[in-house]
């Protein structure tokens, strides 16, 4: 049996298993369905309008083919390495592959050894591609890096990871960051109906008629992952049955099989922060729906139900502090419970305490307070105790005055009495009208009036102003 009998495929028109297909179409069509419809040309490009529209900057570089040193950043399916072959057969300049996956330092001095000799003999520059750049190492990216920046090589990393994070900083300052997007469903919906439609790369050599609510599952379910849709779209091609008259019919059912569950982009770095991000954003903005829409993503993606939980503590310390003192109660109760059960149960909990965070009173004076203090401790004289206030428990206390003077605010009416607690007068702390904290400005205002009165100093004996006169 020949290689071409391994992977046959039916021409157009016919059943599976038909006569009549030549190898070459059937060495192609064992490529998956994403691999096959990759654009060729960046009229065939799909999405990303915000740095590949008409007259923006990549667009213009790329048809000028004027590429300087890139890296495209983004999740997976969304063009990156589509991108970079759409370079390759525009470029008159040499197109080099290399990944960051199978690529050693040899490999890569090698293929810089060879970009410095064709510069050099003649005049022919050097594109780089690396995908998945961010697999290299210090050492690794380090080596690419004299070369980089003495332009022997322009280099255009992919990665699904920040380059900020993973990729060397001398090499990020020196490339043009492009951050692609997941895809728009409309967009994803273009990619699949043109899949069904091309005879050649697509599928369009079987006779397919999919409902537009299956297309529109797959392309909702893909999570802007144009990869996803297409295999996912294959799938049901190649494993539904012909009716008999040989029509293939994708109904939604047969789409729900071939997607199943789809799997939230929500990685250990940018996805696990920026969603954890929006999570408290929504809480302080007092949004409890996006709270929660937020909170579910974690939950499936599975993040440690404790990690949530600490962070609704610092938010409702943070975030809603002493306008509703009850938000730090509940979030600790939440993290306690949270630890006992564990998931699936623990998302109640977590949900109660993000509601009620997310719907409470919002005052960030803890913050601003306890920061305004530490300034002053940090950036100026450290204040002795007053001698009332310190520490005359010990023996011989008194005899160096210790405590003398100190009033006892529970021996005075209303439980306070005016008396200096710092050396030098201070205010931090300054209550917003929010929840409780109002009252708490109500009492504080009135302390404070009478401590300023108790500080007045007292007129002499015989002053008009000690007889009313």
């Amino acid at each position: 049996m020949s290689r071409d009998d391994l992977f046959s495929l039916p021409p157009q028109g016919a059943g599976p298993g038909s006569p009549g297909q030549t190898g070459g179409d059937a060495l192609r069509r064992s490529q998956p369905l994403a691999a096959r419809m990759r654009p060729r040309e960046l009229s065939e490009f799909v999405g990303q309008s915000h740095i590949l529209g008409p007259g923006q900057l990549l667009r213009r570089a790329i048809e000028a083919d004027r590429i300087q040193s890139l890296i495209f950043y983004g999740p997976p399916g969304t063009g990156k390495t589509s991108l970079a072959q759409i370079i390759a057969r525009q470029t008159r300049g040499r197109f080099e592959r290399l990944s960051g996956v199978e690529s050693n330092v040899a490999d890569m001095r090698r293929v810089l050894s060879a970009a410095a000799n064709r510069l050099e003999n003649t005049g022919q520059f050097t594109i780089l591609f690396i995908d998945e750049i961010h697999r290299f190492n210090k050492a690794q990216q380090d080596v690419l890096l004299p070369d980089v920046e003495a332009g022997v090589v322009r280099l255009i990393g992919a990665t699904t990871h920040n380059p900020f994070f993973f990729v060397n900083s001398p090499l990020v300052s020196r490339s043009q960051i492009f951050e692609l997007r997941p895809l728009e469903e409309a967009d994803l919906l273009e990619l699949l109906n043109r899949a069904l439609r091309d005879p050649e790369r697509g599928l369009g050599y079987l006779r397919i008629e999919a409902e537009e609510a299956a297309l529109r599952h797959l392309a909702r379910l893909s999570d802007g992952d144009a990869r996803k849709a297409l295999n996912s779209l294959e799938i049901a091609a190649l494993t539904t049955a012909p009716d008999p008259d040989g029509v293939i019919r994708i109904h939604l059912a047969t789409a729900e099989q071939s997607i199943q569950k789809k799997a939230v982009v929500y990685d250990d770095e940018d996805a696990h922060y920026d969603t954890i991000s929006a999570f408290i954003k929504a809480m302080r903005g007092s949004d409890p729906d996006a709270a929660l829409y937020w909170l579910a993503k974690m939950i499936h993606a599975g993040e440690d139900p404790r990690f949530i939980a600490r962070r609704l503590l610092i938010h409702a310390a943070e975030d809603v502090g002493l306008a509703d003192p009850m938000a730090l109660v509940l979030a600790n109760a939440a993290l306690n419970a949270a630890e006992f059960v564990g998931w699936p149960e623990a998302r109640i909990p977590l949900a109660e305490a993000t509601l009620y965070i997310a719907t409470a009173h919002k005052s960030n004076t803890v913050v601003a307070s306890v920061d305004a203090a530490l300034k002053d401790v940090e950036a100026g004289r450290t204040l002795p105790v007053p001698e009332h206030l310190r520490d005359a428990s010990y023996p011989g206390a008194r005899r160096l005055g210790r405590g003398e003077g100190y009033k006892y605010a529970h021996d005075y009416p209303g439980h306070f009495v005016p008396q200096d607690y710092l050396t030098e007068a201070r205010r931090y702390y300054e209550p917003t009208e929010q929840g409780v904290e109002r009252k708490i400005k109500e009492r504080l205002d009135k302390w404070r009036a009478l401590r300023a009165e108790a500080a007045k100093p007292n007129p002499p004996p015989g002053d008009a102003s000690s007889t009313g006169k």
